[in-house]
């Protein structure tokens, strides 16, 4: 697929475990703001588990913010993530990321189509935001300002005919701006993972049955609207919701608890 795009990588270094046919394989993209909600965070982190979890290869550019989740979240399950480099194969950029960048390694690769001790630089970045949309049959937006690198990597999704889906995001917030304005041109609206599923005709791994407490019905919502919805005392509401984050079944963001998966 990405020998079809436009400006096809002349040579791509690779790093990594995995094996270089993962290239190959069908493969998503889940990009999207740096400086993400906690909301974003969340959406990423459950699509890159989902999507990875059906054997999908999960594609981003190791950037902090949404395309970290979509990698930590195909960590999660037994699937295989792919990062996309806009400098030297041999770095980890940025250098927080060095950690998150091992463990990629460990399991599936890094590639770039800069050969090793190449610099990071702005204009490198947008060059490779069409590799990772060429890799992949369907491009995810999760959050993304008016003029998000996000947004190149969703034009050279449309370009090449492939799959552009974006989440719906608040009208008054920033970081919905990119992706509402691209649901106006056409981008489909992504409100689960089956959606992309079956856009790209991929079965849905069996469903099991989700956790149920009544707080969980209630979210998302802050601590006061769950005192005032559930009737419950807040010591009572604030123990629950302790339970229910070491379970892994809610989160906190910003004030706001919401269920996780």
């Amino acid at each position: 697929m990405l020998r079809a795009i436009h400006d096809p990588p002349g040579r791509l270094y690779v790093r990594g475990c995995g094996d270089a046919a993962l290239l190959a394989a069908p493969a998503v993209a889940i990009v999207g703001a740096r400086a993400c909600s906690a909301y974003g965070a969340q959406v990423a982190r459950m699509l890159g588990r989902e999507l990875a979890a059906v054997g999908l290869v999960v594609v981003s550019g190791l950037a902090r913010g949404i395309d970290a989740e979509a990698h930590r979240g195909a960590l999660e399950s037994t699937g295989q993530t792919v990062a996309v480099l806009g400098c030297g194969v041999d770095r980890d950029y940025p250098a927080a990321h060095a950690s998150l960048a091992q463990r990629i390694g460990e399991r599936g690769l890094i590639v770039s189509e800069y050969e090793p001790g190449v610099e990071p630089a702005p204009w490198r970045f947008p060059a490779r935001n069409r590799i990772i949309a060429g890799l992949c049959a369907a491009t995810v937006v999760v959050e993304a300002r008016e003029r998000s690198g996000a947004l190149i990597t969703a034009d050279f999704a449309l370009e090449e005919g492939r799959e552009v889906f974006a989440v719906p995001g608040e009208i008054t917030s920033v970081l919905s701006a990119g992706t509402n304005a691209l649901l106006r041109l056409g981008a489909t609206p992504l409100t689960s993972a089956a959606d992309v599923l079956d856009a790209l005709g991929v079965e849905a791994a069996p469903t099991k049955a989700r956790p149920s407490h009544p707080l969980l019905e209630l979210l998302p919502a802050t601590v006061d609207e769950l005192v005032r919805a559930s009737g419950l005392a807040a010591n009572e509401v604030a123990a629950t919701l302790a339970e229910l984050e070491l379970a892994g079944l809610a989160a906190e963001g910003e004030g706001v608890f919401r269920r996780c998966g």
